[in-house]
């Protein structure tokens, strides 16, 4: 089986929304477009080539498919050469509920996101991983299709924007199962995908009357 990999620069309240530069996705009156390349040091850079160092296709929502589509095809020989290079040779699969002009070579559309992206999980073949795409990251994680999510978490709050979970998103579990913390502050965790949610319960037993009273109180407020 292929596994869903979600890759995702985040603010520290949750946003992701044009970690790239100011043009990047300005929708909604957003004005922090390039948040993350201030942050950007070796270490961000060694955790990125990780990600990006295994076999993978591109797993893209519509609006940051054309984003990459306007660039990574123009951007071999310059700084970025390694990565252009690869997004350029492998596949790019693409979340679109609208007619979408696919000008990126080795681009498949996907019209109905979620049951495609189950029925490529039950193929043979490299791992799936996001990129952007907040749209198509909410409805994956609604439906538990989401079996990593890579974390690279910025040490800023941005407000408004696009965030990485919505209350859609279905209860899971994930193990953290690597971590580093980049010099100017990047927390980059990887987690897997670790069953259903456990719970416990810290309060005394039996509860004191005061206890009882609460819960009671709670109940009638809804």
């Amino acid at each position: 089986m292929r596994k869903v990999i979600v890759g995702a620069m985040v603010s520290l309240d949750g946003v992701m929304q044009a970690p790239g530069g100011p043009q990047e996705d300005p929708t909604c009156g957003f004005r922090y477009g390039g948040w993350v390349a201030p942050l950007v040091d070796e270490v961000f850079g060694e955790e990125i080539d990780k990600l990006f160092g295994q076999p993978f296709d591109l797993l893209l929502g519509r609006k940051t498919y054309e984003i990459f589509a306007a660039h990574w095809p123009y951007a071999e020989e310059g700084p970025d050469d390694s990565i252009a290079k690869t997004f350029n040779s492998i596949n790019k699969y693409v979340a679109t509920r609208k007619g979408l002009e696919l000008t990126w070579k080795d681009s498949v559309a996907l019209h109905d996101a979620v049951a495609d992206v189950a029925k490529l999980k039950q193929d043979d073949g490299p791992a799936l991983v996001t990129q952007g795409s907040t749209e198509l990251i909410h409805s994956l994680l609604a439906n538990d299709l989401v079996d990593e999510i890579n974390l690279f978490i910025c040490p800023v709050v941005l407000g408004k924007g696009k965030k990485l979970f919505d209350d859609g998103a279905k209860p899971a579990a994930f193990e953290l199962a690597a971590n580093r913390v980049s010099p100017n502050g990047i927390v980059i965790a990887k987690y897997v995908r670790d069953g259903a949610v456990k719970t416990g319960d810290f309060a005394m037993d039996p509860p004191t009357a005061a206890e009882v009273a609460r819960r009671e109180k709670m109940q009638q407020e809804g």
